[in-house]
C-alpha cells in the first residue's frame, strides 16, 4: 500500500475528529500529540507542551495517540482539516506515522517532532530529542563501570518500531558488542516499554536463565517491572538500569532500588519544539538547527540534583 492509499483507507474508517474548543479568534492554534497518555513519561511531556504553548500565547489542541498509530494519524489529519498553525508530535512509530506528517506538511503546516523521529519525510520543520544512540551508550558504559570484571547481562528492549527503542538499543551494543566474551548478554527480549510486560519477561528470563548481574532496560517503566521480578525472587543485589528519569525512578534510585537512570530532559525537548513550532508560525522564523538533540546522562545516588523531575520525586 503506497501512502497516498493509506491515507484514503485511514479517512475511510471515520478518523475520529478532535473536538474544537472556543478558542480566541486571534490567536495561533497548534496540535499537541503524544504517543499515548498510559506512560507517565508522555503526560510529562504533553504537560510541558501545554506549558509552552500558555507562556507562548497560542491555542493547544491535545492529542492522545493511544497507543495507536491510526489514532494518532486520525487526529492528524483531523486538525490539517481545522488548519492548525502548527504541528508538535511525538511519533507513535518512525515509519506508521509519515504519511500524516507528510499530509501535514503538503498542507503547509509546519511540523517539529520531539524524541522520536519520522523517517522519510522530506519538509519536517525540526526535530528535537535526546541523542538516544549516545543514552544507549551511557546506560551500557555505567554496567561496564559498576562491573570492572565482566557481568552477565539481561537486556529488555523498548518497542519495536520506536525511534527511540531502535536507537538506545544500537548504544547499548556499541558498547557491549565489542566486549561480549566479558559482557554477555544472557538474555535479550523486547517488553514493550510497559512495566506489566516487563515483570513477566523478566519473570520468564531469570527461570531460563538464572540470576543476571545487571539489566539495562530502555526505559523506566520496564526497570520498575523488572525489578519486581527480582524483588520477588529475593535478587535484591541485582544492579537495574533504567531510561528516562522518571519520579518514581528517582525514588527508586534514591532507595536503592534501582541502580540507575538516564536523564533525557524531556521537559526541555517539548518546550524547545513548541517555541520552534510557534516562531516559524507567527514569522516563518527558520530554526536555527533542524535538528536539536540533548545529550543524556546517567542519574545515580551521587547526582540525584540533575534530573529534571527530581522536585516531583516524594
Amino acid at each position: 500500500m503506497n501512502r497516498r492509499e493509506f491515507l484514503l483507507s485511514s479517512a475511510a474508517t471515520g478518523a475520529l475528529m478532535l473536538a474544537p474548543a472556543a478558542f480566541a479568534q486571534d490567536k495561533l492554534t497548534v496540535l499537541g500529540s503524544v504517543p499515548s497518555l498510559s506512560f507517565p513519561f508522555f503526560v510529562h511531556m504533553l504537560n510541558q507542551i501545554k506549558v509552552e504553548a500558555g507562556a507562548q500565547g497560542v491555542n493547544l489542541i491535545e492529542s492522545d495517540g493511544q497507543n495507536s498509530a491510526p489514532k494518532q494519524t486520525a487526529d492528524i489529519e483531523s486538525a490539517i482539516v481545522q488548519k492548525v498553525n502548527a504541528i508538535v508530535i511525538s511519533p507513535l512509530d518512525v515509519n506508521a506515522l509519515a504519511p500524516a506528517v507528510e499530509q501535514a506538511v503538503q498542507a503547509g503546516i509546519p511540523v517539529v517532532t520531539i524524541d522520536r523521529r519520522v523517517d522519510g519525510v522530506e519538509g519536517i520543520l525540526a526535530h528535537v530529542g535526546a541523542d538516544n544512540v549516545k543514552g544507549g551508550e551511557a546506560e551500557a558504559q555505567a554496567v561496564v563501570d559498576a562491573f570492572p570484571n565482566g557481568a552477565k547481562l539481561f537486556h529488555l528492549q523498548g518497542q519495536p518500531g520506536a525511534g527511540p527503542a531502535i536507537d538506545r538499543n544500537k548504544g547499548v551494543h556499541n558498547v557491549l558488542d565489542p566486549v561480549k566474551d566479558k559482557y554477555q548478554i544472557i538474555f535479550e527480549q523486547t517488553a514493550n516499554f510497559a512495566r506489566a510486560e516487563a515483570l513477566s519477561v523478566t519473570e520468564a528470563g531469570l527461570a531460563a536463565n538464572g540470576k543476571p548481574d545487571a539489566i539495562i532496560c530502555a526505559n523506566d517503566d520496564m526497570a520498575l517491572g523488572a525489578a519486581e521480578a527480582c524483588a520477588a525472587r529475593g535478587y535484591n543485589d541485582v544492579k537495574i538500569y533504567g531510561f528516562d528519569a522518571l519520579p518514581e525512578a528517582l525514588v527508586a534510585v534514591r532507595d536503592g532500588k534501582l541502580a540507575g537512570t538516564v536523564e533525557q530532559f524531556p521537559g526541555e525537548q517539548s518546550r524547545t519544539a513548541v517555541r520552534i513550532a510557534v516562531a516559524y508560525a507567527k514569522d516563518k522564523t527558520e530554526p536555527a538547527e533542524k535538528l536539536v538533540l540533548l545529550t543524556p546522562v546517567v542519574i545515580g545516588k551521587d547526582n540525584l540534583d540533575k534530573a529534571e523531575r527530581i522536585g516531583e520525586a516524594t
